[in-house]
């Protein structure tokens, strides 16, 4: 009785660090998932407009779908740093605006995720951004974006 009672106790103890461990990858993954968006789309094309920043996190295939007027665009991402590459050259010294970001959501299975990232602008809530990302052999990378445009 007392072997039955100590195998499925070492069961439950393996198994509960098992679910641990596995708890505390997701949470690096998500963490690595956030590093990506905070480092390549906020600080990259937000706060610092810095392209050396942009091009580690977004995929080369990265596409941005603009809906306007009960249409959609496709913005891809060469289109987007050159329009940060201009803005740096008219304004080296950055924006004259604060940007803020939250990252509520991040949604992970296997090498797919997604994750909503909430952007205020001087306190503003101007946009929900929804991130689409795929993990490749150098790490997680943006491949595409819808977002809503608060008034």
């Amino acid at each position: 009785m007392n072997r039955i009672i100590s195998s499925m106790l070492l069961v439950l103890l393996v198994g509960s660090a098992a679910i641990a461990a596995g708890e505390s990858d997701v949470e690096e993954v998500k963490a690595a998932i956030r590093k990506t968006i905070e480092t390549s789309y906020v600080k990259g094309i937000h706060t610092d407009w810095d392209v050396e920043l942009i091009k580690p996190g977004f995929h080369p295939a990265f596409t941005m779908f603009i809906y306007e007027d009960g249409d959609v665009r496709k913005f891809l991402i060469e289109e987007w740093t050159k329009s940060i590459e201009k803005k740096k050259q008219m304004k080296p010294e950055g924006p004259d605006y604060e940007i803020k970001s939250e990252i509520p959501m991040v949604d992970v299975t296997g090498n797919a995720a997604v994750a909503r990232v909430e952007l205020y602008k001087d306190g503003k809530h101007i946009y929900s951004d929804y991130m689409s990302l795929y993990r490749f052999d150098d790490g997680w990378k943006i491949v595409g974006k819808i977002y809503h445009k608060h008034e």
